[in-house]
C-alpha cells in the first residue's frame, strides 16, 4: 500500500537551504545522492561544489528542471508497491534529503553511504500541523527521531536542530548532519557564530 502524499515544500527557492549550504562543503570527494530532489536546488549546489550528483525523484517534470552539468537524473518512485532501493552499499560520499520522509527507505539509504560519507537531512517534525502542511504524522519526524536514526546506524552527529523556523515560512523542522565512522573528525570544520 502506498502512503498518502502531502506536499513537502518548505521553500520555492531555487537556492539550496541554509542547512545544506552550511554542511555540503564537508562532503568528501565522490558522488552525491539528492533523494527526492524536486527541481534540483540541492543537486545543483552539490554539482557546483564539484561532485557528480545522482538526482532522484518520481516527478518527471521536476527532474527535467533538476538536470544539468554533473547531474544524472533518475525517475524512480521508491514508494510504489514492491519498490526496492536501487543503489548499492557504500556508493555515495554524501546523501542530501530535504522535505521528504519515507521511513521504509532509511536503512537502505544509509547503507549506500560510503564509510567516510556524510548525511545531510532536514524535514518537517511533529508540531508542524500548527503551521500548515504537512500535518499527517506519517510525514513528520518524532522528537529526536533523526538522532535515533544516527545512533541506530553508527553515525556520528556533527550537528542537530529540532525546532521552529520562520523563514522561508514558519514550520517545525528537524535537521541533522551526521557522518560514517571513517569521516575524519578534523574534517568537520564548523563555522563560528
Amino acid at each position: 500500500m502506498t502512503e498518502l502524499k502531502e506536499p513537502l515544500i518548505l521553500s520555492g527557492d531555487a537556492q539550496a537551504s541554509p542547512w545544506v549550504q552550511r554542511f555540503a562543503p564537508l562532503i568528501p570527494g565522490g558522488e552525491v545522492l539528492d533523494l527526492a530532489c524536486g527541481s534540483g536546488r540541492h543537486a545543483r549546489h552539490a554539482a557546483a561544489l564539484g561532485h557528480a550528483v545522482v538526482a532522484v525523484d518520481r516527478d518527471a517534470e521536476a527532474l527535467a528542471a533538476a538536470a544539468g552539468l554533473g547531474i544524472v537524473t533518475s525517475q524512480i518512485d521508491l514508494e510504489e508497491a514492491g519498490a526496492a532501493w536501487p543503489f548499492g552499499p557504500a556508493r555515495f560520499a554524501g546523501i542530501i534529503v530535504a522535505n521528504y520522509l519515507h521511513r521504509p527507505l532509511l536503512a537502505a539509504m544509509l547503507q549506500s553511504l560510503a564509510p567516510n560519507g556524510l548525511l545531510i537531512y532536514e524535514t518537517f517534525a511533529e508540531g508542524n500541523a500548527a503551521f500548515g502542511k504537512p500535518s499527517n504524522p506519517a510525514f513528520l519526524l518524532a522528537p529526536g527521531e533523526l538522532l535515533q536514526l544516527a545512533a541506530d546506524h553508527g553515525l556520528r552527529v556533527i550537528a542537530f536542530e529540532d525546532g521552529v523556523v520562520n523563514s522561508p515560512k514558519p514550520a517545525m523542522v528537524q535537521r541533522i548532519c551526521a557522518v560514517k565512522p571513517d569521516f575524519p573528525r578534523e574534517a568537520a570544520l564548523l563555522p563560528s557564530f
